[in-house]
């Protein structure tokens, strides 16, 4: 039984098998679709894949006009690429008039490792978050990606699919699974704590809450935010409520990513003591994954030091 697989390799599989079903399904590329593996949907489809070159901004232009004739358009790049340097079109020509353009965009975070500060998105999700009409998820693990994918396909207008480079531990089975918009998934149950997490940093969750638990006898609720915008706000608030603190954990800048999202929640409606753990206000680096990830403390000891620090203040 597969344990780890990358999200990225998973979005080509939805992607041939959606292509397989929909002859409106068409994919973008811009020069790397080697590595954000829509290369494969290419060789299966070259009549319907589009490399717009390094050129992002022609991308999305390209997206929008195929989106007009009535195609349901997936855009891809790795998401410092196509989030930040085409924002102002994924602005006017996406979001503004509602057009059914899916923005999938891979290595995202620092976890691209050896790549650098200039490949390694740490504000991707605040900048697709703040657009009207856009709506944000981070998958878990590659079989929430998979079904993911597969769901914006059959919704309208734009929609921000954020996924990983390397290869991670799987979350969900895939019998089982199934991804609901705007819902969170609720993985463990605890009383004491929170911990509300995406991406790579659910696995760590899980894997802090049974620390939790052995080491210091607390125990924590662990939930699963894939579902970035549109918020599950009665979850949160329900979590709030249930365990009197939350901590939020993302591979992503702690300012306007998903923390920043269950803050406005909490603030708003279920105030109680929260903590954020993410990247404090830097930009990545080049190093191996799980050095950075060390580095800025995303790591199970991280999450279990912001759980104490958190339940501290209750």
């Amino acid at each position: 039984m597969l344990e780890s697989a990358a999200t990225r390799d998973h979005y080509a599989k939805a992607l041939i098998a959606l292509g397989e079903t929909n002859k409106d399904v068409v994919v973008l590329d811009a020069d790397l679709s080697c590595s954000t593996r829509t290369a494969k949907f290419a060789a299966k489809f070259p009549d319907r894949f589009f490399n717009a070159g390094i050129a992002e901004q022609n991308l999305i232009g390209m997206a929008a006009g195929l989106a007009c004739m009535g195609k349901t358009v997936f855009a891809s790049s790795f998401s410092m690429f196509v989030t930040g340097r085409p924002w102002e079109q994924i602005r006017n020509s996406i979001c503004y008039p509602r057009l059914n353009v899916k923005i999938c965009a891979t290595h995202a975070g620092i976890t691209v490792g050896e790549d650098g500060a200039s490949h390694q998105a740490l504000e991707d999700i605040t900048l697709m978050r703040v657009l009207p009409n856009m709506k944000v998820l981070v998958p878990a693990d590659a079989i929430e990606a998979e079904t993911m994918v597969k769901y914006v396909a059959d919704q309208p207008g734009p929609y921000y699919v954020r996924m990983s480079r390397g290869a991670t531990p799987l979350v969900f089975d895939v019998e089982n699974f199934k991804f609901e918009l705007g819902k969170n998934n609720v993985l463990r149950e605890g009383l004491d704590v929170a911990i509300m997490a995406c991406g790579i940093m659910v696995k760590l969750s899980l894997d802090a809450a049974e620390v939790l638990k052995k080491d210091h006898n607390i125990n924590a609720a662990v939930v699963n935010v894939s579902s970035i915008k549109p918020m599950d706000e009665d979850n949160v608030c329900a979590m709030a409520k249930k365990t009197g603190a939350i901590v939020t954990a993302e591979e992503h800048t702690v300012v306007g990513g998903m923390g920043s999202a269950v803050a406005e929640v909490v603030i708003k409606t279920c105030p109680v003591p929260m903590e954020m753990l993410g990247v404090e206000g830097v930009f990545g680096e080049s190093g191996k994954p799980n050095e950075l990830l060390e580095k800025h403390n995303l790591t199970v000891d991280g999450i279990v030091n912001k759980a104490l620090a958190v339940i501290s203040r209750k």
